[in-house]
C-alpha cells in the first residue's frame, strides 16, 4: 500500500518533497520552460495550506557529481517563488551545515529548495549515507517525482526507507492513476498509438500492450522496419535492419493474441531529411530508392482518426512524423487533435511523456486531453510493466 499526500497529517511537519525541477536553461540561465515547476504546484500549494513546510529536493541537468553553478537551482526558486506568490528560501547545499541551517528556522507555511542534488556523486550511487543526511531536513518524506521514479537514486529509492511516514504526492498519485489504470483496467476498446524513430526502444511497451490493448496503431520512422519485415521496400527511409526479424516476430505475436496492428497504407516522402525537401504522398508499397518516409499520408490519418475516435481508452507514445519540420508535422497533429476530440466523447487519452508531450504541446493541445505524463523514460517503463524503484519504495 502506498499512502497519499492527503493523508498524513503536516501540520507543523518538515515535508521533504522529491520534485522534478529539471527544467531547460538558455545559455544565460533563464529558465525556457516551467511546465515540471508548475506541474508540482498542487503539492506545495497542499502541504502550505495543511500547515506543513515544504522542504524541496530536486536535480537539475547533468554536473556529475560536482558543484557546477551553471546547474544551480536559485534560478528555479525565483520562478517557483513568482508561481507561489511567496518567498522560496534557498539552501546552498542540499546537505550539512548549510541545509539545515535554512531549513531549522522555517515556521509553517514556508517553503525551502535545497540545492542540486546531483552535486553530490552519492545522490545516483544511490548511497543509504547520503540518504541519511538528506533525511534530516524532513520528518515526512513524499515522492512526487515521477519523471525520476525510474531510477533508484538516493532521493528516490534510498531515502524513502529512512522515514515512517512517507507517500505519493499528487502529481505522481495522477501518474499512477491514469497509466495504472490504462494499464490494469481499462475501458475499452483500448487502443496504443506509437511512433518515434526506433522499434528497439519500444519493443518491450509493445509486448506488454499486446497482452492489453485491442489495437495498435504504428507510425514514426520505425513504421519502416515493420516495412522490411513484410517484405517492402522503404528507399531510403530510417530502417534498423537488425530489428527486421524482430518485427516479423512481433507481427506474428499480434496474429496469435488476436490483437489488431494497423501500419500505414500510405506515407509522405521526400527527396532529402528537410523541411525544403521535396516530398509527395506515396502508397507504401510505392516508396522509391532516393525517397525516405517523413510523416504518414492522408488516408493513414483518415483511418487513424476514426479508430481513435471510437475507442474509450488510448494511450500515445511516440510522434508520427519529423513533426518538428513544419512540412512534415500534420500526421502528429492529426493525431492529436484525434485526442482531443475523443476526449470530449468520453474516452480517457493518455500522452506518455517525451516527444508526444513535446509535440501536443507544440499545438497547444495539452489542455484538451485527460493526462499528459511528467516523465518520458518513467512513463515507457511503466507501460513495460517494470516496477519503478521510486514508487516501490513508498509502499507500507
Amino acid at each position: 500500500m502506498i499512502h497519499s499526500l492527503t493523508e498524513l497529517d503536516l501540520v507543523g511537519q518538515r515535508v521533504l518533497v522529491r520534485v522534478d525541477f529539471n527544467v531547460p536553461l538558455d545559455e544565460s540561465g533563464v529558465i525556457t520552460d516551467d511546465t515540471r515547476i508548475v506541474e508540482s504546484l498542487p503539492t506545495i500549494q497542499y502541504i502550505i495550506d495543511h500547515g506543513g513546510i515544504a522542504v524541496l529536493m530536486s536535480h537539475l541537468g547533468r554536473p556529475k557529481g560536482k558543484v557546477n553553478s551553471k546547474y544551480s537551482l536559485a534560478p528555479v526558486a525565483d520562478r517557483l517563488s513568482s508561481l507561489l506568490g511567496k518567498q522560496v528560501h534557498f539552501a546552498p547545499d542540499c546537505i550539512g551545515e548549510k541545509a539545515e541551517e535554512v531549513v531549522q528556522s522555517r515556521v509553517s507555511g514556508d517553503v525551502v529548495l535545497l540545492e542540486n542534488l546531483r552535486f553530490y556523486p552519492e545522490e545516483e550511487a544511490n548511497d543509504s549515507d547520503f540518504a541519511a543526511k538528506l533525511a534530516k531536513s524532513g520528518d515526512i518524506y513524499i515522492n512526487d517525482a515521477f519523471g525520476t521514479a525510474h531510477r533508484a537514486h538516493a532521493s528516490t529509492e534510498a531515502i524513502a526507507h529512512c522515514f515512517k511516514k512517507k507517500g505519493a504526492g499528487i502529481l505522481l498519485q495522477k501518474e499512477l492513476k491514469y497509466l495504472g489504470g490504462a494499464l490494469s483496467n481499462p475501458e475499452r476498446p483500448f487502443v496504443a498509438i506509437l511512433g518515434g524513430s526506433k522499434v528497439s526502444g519500444k519493443i518491450d511497451v509493445i509486448r506488454q500492450l499486446l497482452t492489453k490493448c485491442d489495437s495498435i496503431l504504428i507510425g514514426g520512422g520505425m513504421m519502416f522496419t515493420f516495412y522490411k519485415a513484410m517484405g517492402f521496400e522503404i528507399g531510403n527511409s530510417l530502417l534498423e535492419s537488425d530489428k527486421v526479424t524482430l518485427a516479423s516476430e512481433l507481427i506474428a505475436e499480434a496474429k496469435t493474441l488476436g490483437v489488431e496492428v494497423i501500419l500505414p497504407g500510405d506515407t509522405i516522402v521526400a527527396d532529402s531529411f528537410s523541411n525544403d525537401a521535396n516530398y509527395k504522398n506515396v502508397e507504401v508499397h510505392h516508396i522509391q530508392e532516393g525517397w525516405m518516409g517523413m510523416d504518414i499520408g492522408q488516408r493513414t490519418i483518415d483511418e487513424f482518426s476514426r479508430i481513435i475516435l471510437n475507442a474509450r481508452t488510448i494511450v500515445w507514445n511516440g510522434p508520427m512524423g519529423v513533426f518538428e519540420m513544419p512540412n512534415f508535422s500534420a500526421g502528429t497533429k492529426a493525431i492529436a487533435e484525434a485526442l482531443v476530440g475523443a476526449t470530449r466523447l468520453g474516452a480517457t487519452t493518455i500522452i506518455g511523456g517525451g516527444d508526444s508531450a513535446a509535440a501536443i504541446a507544440q499545438f497547444n493541445l495539452e489542455k484538451q486531453v485527460t493526462h499528459v505524463s511528467t516523465g518520458g523514460g518513467a512513463s515507457l517503463e511503466f507501460l513495460e510493466g517494470k516496477v519503478l524503484p521510486g514508487v516501490k519504495a513508498l509502499e507500507v
